[in-house]
């Protein structure tokens, strides 16, 4: 009866060295699992971070888009206010002062890419011109524009708004 007990024990200590190998193993996978996890969830976290933020900066960045553009545009505003506060009964001067502020505004819109579309005499362009009506013209060779009702205008090469023109008939 003494050697039976002693046998389990030495059976169990045997056990125990062997599962010592495993258990030890066991500890370490999850310990790295755990590991893992965490640097899973921190980048996770990085990149909803990161997110967040390019979102305020596209948020911000289309708020303030044209904000160069509309400080270049104040003074085309003081030109006009200064205009009609001094133009009192003089026309000529009035005038004078409205074809300074358009070239003034029209320099604004150039530097900001803004080309003006007027075709008179050029042959039609679909892309760029909306016929309002045809006529017959002796003076203009088929297809040409021959008025131009409305200027058209692109943006940075991009038709904004196209040209409201007549054009002569074809024979």
């Amino acid at each position: 009866m003494t050697t039976e007990p002693m046998k389990d024990a030495a059976e169990q200590a045997a056990v125990d060295n062997e599962q010592s190998p495993l258990a030890a193993e066991l500890e370490a996978v999850q310990a790295e699992l755990a590991q893992l996890r965490e640097d899973t969830l921190r980048d996770r976290a990085d990149l909803e971070n990161q997110r967040k933020r390019l979102e305020r900066e596209r948020d911000t960045a289309r708020k303030f888009a044209n904000e160069r553009l509309l400080a270049e545009l104040l003074p085309v505003i003081d030109s006009l206010e200064a205009g009609l506060a001094a133009a009192g009964e003089d026309a000529v001067a009035l005038r004078q002062g409205i074809e300074l502020t358009l070239k003034q505004l029209l320099k604004v819109t150039a530097d900001n890419g803004l080309v003006e579309v007027n075709p008179a005499g050029q042959p039609f362009n679909p892309d760029h011109h909306q016929a309002m009506s045809t006529v017959d013209s002796a003076e203009h060779p088929p297809g040409h524009v021959v008025q131009v009702y409305q200027k058209g205008w692109l943006l940075n090469e991009r038709l904004l708004r196209p040209a409201l023109v007549v054009v002569s008939k074809h024979d």
